[in-house]
C-alpha cells in the first residue's frame, strides 16, 4: 500500500515545549513524513505519510526518542477460517490496515490479537478488512486505551496522591530548616533537644523519600533526556534538586570535605521544589482533561449498538460491526446509529444537532437520515450508507479534534524560542556558578550553588509551550459546548481581525424550540376554551407543531380534555371530537374543503405568515373559531447581545 494519508498519533511522555520541539524535529527528519504538527496540550502529533510502509519507522523513531506512540490492543473472533492459508490471508489483511503494528492469528481459537496505533486504526477498520476477504469478524475483547479525558482524570488523581505524600513529607523538612533560620528560639530548641546533626539526618531521610518517591519521575525522565543530549523540563528539575540534595548529603555525612563556613544543607529547597512542580503538573493535568469535554459531549451522541435486520429478525450488534448496506431498525425515541436512507416507516426526526432547526423533519421512504440525530414517535427502517469514520458525526468530531490540535501562526514563534530554551538555561546556570565562584562573596561555593540551582528551577519553559495550545483547546472546547464548531484552529487567531459578524437565526437569535406565539379568536369564542379544544385534538398528533401547541397550552395552566375519533388528513389538517364538539385544525385549503368561511381572519393569517410564523385555522362545529400561529421565538438576550456587538464597533 503506497497511498498518502494523514495520521494523528497519541504521544506519551511530552511535558514541555522542548519535548514538542524534539518530537517535531525527529518526525520532520524522516523520509516520507511531511506537514508535522505536534501539540503539547492534546499530546498528539499530526503528519502526512507519503507511504504507509514507513509507519513502523515512525513508531520506532518515537520509541527511541523516549516519546512512544500509544498502542491499543483488541481480540477479534474470526469466522470461516479452516486452514493455515486462511490464517495467512487474515494475517496479511489485518497487517495491511494503516495503524496496525502487530497481528497474531490463532486458527484453533479462531481469534486474531491485534495491536494498533491509537487514533489511526479502529475496531471497525479491522473488522471491515477481515470481512472484505471473506472472514467475518467481531470484537471478542478490547483493551483499547481510555479516552483522553479519562486518561487525564486518572493522571490528575495519581498526581494529587503524589502531591499529598510529597507535601506531607516536605512540611517537617521545611519547618525544621526554615523555622530554625527564621526563629532564633526555634533554632536553639533544636540544638538543645535533638541537635543539628539529627535534624539534618531527619531532613535527609524525608527529602530522599520525596525525591525518589513522588519525585522519581523527574529523575527517570530528566536524566535520560540529559544523557541523550536533549535536556527537557524534567532535566532542569532533576539537576537542580539533585545538586541541592547532593551538596546537603556531603554536608551531612562528609562535613570535613567542605570548609567550615559553607557547611549547610538545602534539603528543604529540593523537597519544596518537587512539591511545587508536582502541584503545577497536577493542575495542568486537570486543565488538559477539562479541555476534552467538548469532544466527549460529541462522542456521547454516537450510538454504541444498533438493531440490524438479519433473516427477518432484528439483532442488536455493536455499531463498529455495521457495514454499508446493512438494514437497521430504529425504534421511537432512539438515536440513529449511522447515516443512511429510509426504506420503510414514517417518523419525525430531530436534526437540531446538525442543522440547528427546531422543528423535527418528517422522514419516509427515500429520505436520508444522519447518525446521532433523534428519532421521534414512529419506527423507521433504513439502509446504512456511511458507517464508522465516514459518518457525518464522525467527520464533525474529527474536524473539532483537528481544530483543537492546530498550530496557530503565533505558536511558531513560541516554539522557536522554547526549542533552545532548556540548553540555554543549563548553560546560563553553569555560567552563574562560575561567576559566583570567581567574584562572589564568601562562602563562595554556597552562594554559587544556590544561584545556579535557582536559575535551573525558575527558568521553566512549560508555560510558554503550553499556553497557546491549551488556550486553543479551551477556546474551541468551550465553543463546541455552546454549539460553535471551529473547522480550523487558526480561525481563533483570525477572530481578532473580524469587524463584520453574520448571525444565523435559528437556535442563535431564536430559542431553537417552537412555541405558540399567537391565538386570535373570532367573536363569540373564549380564548382559553378554544385553546383547550385545539390542544386536545393536537395531543393525538405526532406533528412537531402539534407538540408546540400542546406544550404551550399546558404551560399556561390550561386543562387539556380528552379527544375521541381522531383523524388526520395528510397535507390538510386534523380533526377530532372533544366534549361533544367537532374540532378541526389545519390549513386554509382544509377549511375551504370542509366549507368553513375563513374570510374574517384571512388578513390576520396573512400578516402572521409575513412575520415568519406558521399559521393554522381552527373551526368548532363548522364555524371558524380562531387562527393560531407557531414560531421559534427570539431569545430575550438576543437584542442585548446584538446591541453589545454594535457598541464594540462590529457591524
Amino acid at each position: 500500500m503506497t497511498n498518502e494519508f494523514q495520521t494523528t498519533l497519541s504521544i506519551e511522555g511530552m511535558s514541555c515545549a522542548s519535548c514538542v520541539g524534539r518530537v517535531e524535529r525527529t518526525l520532520s527528519a524522516l523520509d516520507g513524513v511531511s506537514g508535522v504538527a505536534v501539540n503539547l496540550a492534546s499530546e498528539t502529533a499530526r503528519f502526512t505519510l507519503a507511504d504507509t510502509t514507513r509507519q513502523a519507522e515512525v513508531v520506532q523513531a518515537l520509541h527511541s526518542l523516549g516519546y512512544p506512540a500509544r498502542i491499543s490492543k483488541i481480540t477479534l473472533n474470526i469466522a470461516s477460517m479452516s486452514c493455515a492459508s486462511c490464517v495467512g490471508r487474515v494475517d496479511k489483511a489485518l497487517a495491511d490496515v494503516p495503524g496496525v503494528v502487530a497481528v497474531a492469528v490463532n486458527l484453533a481459537a479462531e481469534t486474531a490479537m491485534v495491536e494498533y496505533l491509537e487514533g489511526v486504526a479502529s475496531a471497525h477498520d479491522l473488522m471491515a478488512a477481515s470481512a472484505a476477504i471473506g472472514y467475518p469478524a467481531e470484537v471478542a475483547e478490547a483493551n483499547a486505551s481510555q479516552s483522553r479525558v479519562e486518561r487525564k482524570a486518572d493522571e490528575a488523581r495519581a498526581l494529587s496522591r503524589r502531591v499529598a505524600i510529597a507535601a506531607a513529607l516536605a512540611l517537617p523538612v521545611f519547618v525544621l530548616e526554615m523555622g530554625a533560620h527564621l526563629i532564633p528560639a526555634f533554632h536553639m530548641a533544636i540544638e538543645n533537644s535533638i541537635g543539628t546533626q539529627t535534624s539534618w539526618l531527619i531532613q535527609f531521610v524525608l527529602t530522599t523519600i520525596v525525591l525518589f518517591g513522588p519525585g522519581r519521575h523527574f529523575f527517570s525522565k530528566g536524566l535520560l533526556a540529559l544523557l541523550r543530549g536533549a535536556p527537557d523540563m524534567n532535566s532542569l528539575v532533576a539537576v537542580g534538586t539533585g545538586a541541592a540534595w547532593s551538596y546537603s548529603v556531603v554536608a551531612t555525612f562528609l562535613p570535613w570535605v567542605l570548609p567550615e563556613g559553607v557547611r549547610a544543607v538545602y534539603f528543604e529547597a529540593a523537597a519544596v521544589i518537587v512539591v511545587l512542580i508536582l502541584i503545577g503538573r497536577w493542575l495542568e493535568a486537570r486543565a488538559k482533561g477539562r479541555t476534552g469535554a467538548a469532544i466527549q459531549a460529541l462522542l456521547g451522541l454516537q450510538v454504541r449498538t444498533a438493531r440490524v435486520i438479519r433473516d427477518g429478525e432484528a439483532t442488536e450488534v455493536d455499531v463498529d460491526s455495521l457495514a454499508v448496506g446493512d438494514v437497521i431498525l430504529v425504534r421511537p425515541g432512539d438515536r440513529i446509529p449511522v447515516d443512511g436512507t429510509v426504506t420503510d416507516g414514517t417518523s419525525n426526526v430531530d436534526e437540531s444537532m446538525i442543522t440547528g432547526e427546531p422543528l423535527p423533519v418528517s422522514k419516509a421512504a427515500g429520505a436520508t437520515v444522519t447518525g446521532g440525530t433523534v428519532n421521534g414517535t414512529g419506527s423507521l427502517t433504513f439502509q446504512a450508507a456511511r458507517v464508522g469514520a465516514d459518518t457525518t458525526l464522525a467527520q464533525i468530531i474529527r474536524m473539532v479534534e483537528e481544530a483543537q490540535s492546530a498550530k496557530l501562526p503565533i505558536q511558531g514563534l513560541v516554539d522557536r524560542v522554547t526549542l533552545w530554551f532548556v540548553p540555554a538555561v543549563m548553560a546560563l546556570a553553569a555560567l552563574t556558578v562560575l561567576v559566583w565562584l570567581v567574584v562572589g562573596p564568601d562562602p563562595g561555593l554556597t552562594f554559587a550553588l544556590v544561584a545556579g540551582v535557582s536559575v535551573l528551577i525558575i527558568a521553566c519553559p512549560c508555560a510558554m509551550g503550553l499556553a497557546t495550545p491549551t488556550s486553543i483547546m479551551v477556546g474551541t472546547g468551550r465553543a463546541a459546548e455552546m454549539g460553535v464548531l471551529f473547522r480550523k484552529g487558526d480561525a481563533l487567531q483570525e477572530l481578532s481581525e473580524v469587524d463584520v459578524i453574520a448571525l444565523d437565526k435559528t437556535g442563535t437569535v431564536t430559542e431553537g424550540k417552537p412555541s405558540l406565539t399567537d391565538l386570535v379568536v373570532t367573536d363569540g369564542f373564549d380564548r382559553d376554551k378554544v385553546l383547550a379544544l385545539i390542544a386536545a385534538v393536537e395531543a393525538q398528533s405526532e406533528h412537531p407543531i402539534a407538540e408546540a401547541i400542546v406544550r404551550s397550552a399546558r404551560n399556561e395552566g390550561i386543562n387539556v380534555p380528552h379527544a375521541t375519533g381522531f383523524r388526520s388528513i395528510t397535507g390538510y389538517g386534523v380533526a377530532a371530537t372533544v366534549d361533544g364538539q367537532d374540532v378541526m385544525v389545519g390549513a386554509d385549503r382544509y377549511m375551504e374543503r370542509e366549507g368553513v368561511d375563513i374570510s374574517a381572519l384571512v388578513d390576520t393569517e396573512s400578516d402572521l405568515a409575513m412575520r415568519g410564523r406558521t399559521a393554522l385555522y381552527a373551526a368548532i362545529d363548522g364555524r371558524l373559531a380562531a387562527v393560531i400561529a407557531v414560531a421559534d421565538p427570539v431569545k430575550p438576550a438576543s437584542r442585548i447581545a446584538i446591541a453589545a456587538l454594535h457598541n464594540r464597533g462590529f457591524k
